[in-house]
């Protein structure tokens, strides 16, 4: 009996398998510590341009659908082509500006996702912090430790 694969994984030709729960986005991955980034290969070269690493998928995948578009034009695929807001001419431009222009797009959208019901959500270092020196409080009311 054969078996199909499912649209899960894929079997890629380097005999590894890949996770579309791992890559939700086109251009991004996620690094092993939780952070997301993006990176994209520049047209008719060997090499890529780094787009940043981000909080979220969203983030990294928006600053990826920026960075293709001025690579590539309009007519490329896109991760959010409803979302695409580019301001300038879609002249020539260096691997820098490109990674400017997207790294600027991924910051915004970490920054508004980084807003919850209203309320910006504070960083770890800024958040109150026990002090270890001090003897913990009974959760007794009589105040016997057992």
């Amino acid at each position: 009996m054969i078996q199909r694969k499912t649209n899960e994984s894929c079997s890629c030709s380097s005999g590894k398998r890949k996770n579309i729960k791992e890559r939700p986005y086109k251009g991004i991955r996620m690094r092993k510590w939780g952070k997301w980034v993006a990176e994209i290969r520049e047209p008719n070269k060997r090499s890529r341009i780094w787009l940043g690493s981000y909080s979220t998928a969203v983030a990294a995948a928006r600053a990826y659908d920026t960075a293709v578009f001025y690579l590539r034009g309009p007519s490329a695929r896109f991760n959010f082509p409803e979302l695409l807001a580019v301001d300038g001419a879609l002249d020539e431009m260096s691997a820098a500006v490109i990674r400017e222009k997207a790294i600027e797009v991924g910051v915004r959208v970490d920054a508004e996702r980084s807003y919850v019901s209203g309320s910006q959500v504070e960083s770890c270092w800024l958040q109150e912090k026990p002090d270890l020196n001090k003897n913990p409080e009974p959760e007794d009311p009589d105040g016997d430790y057992r």
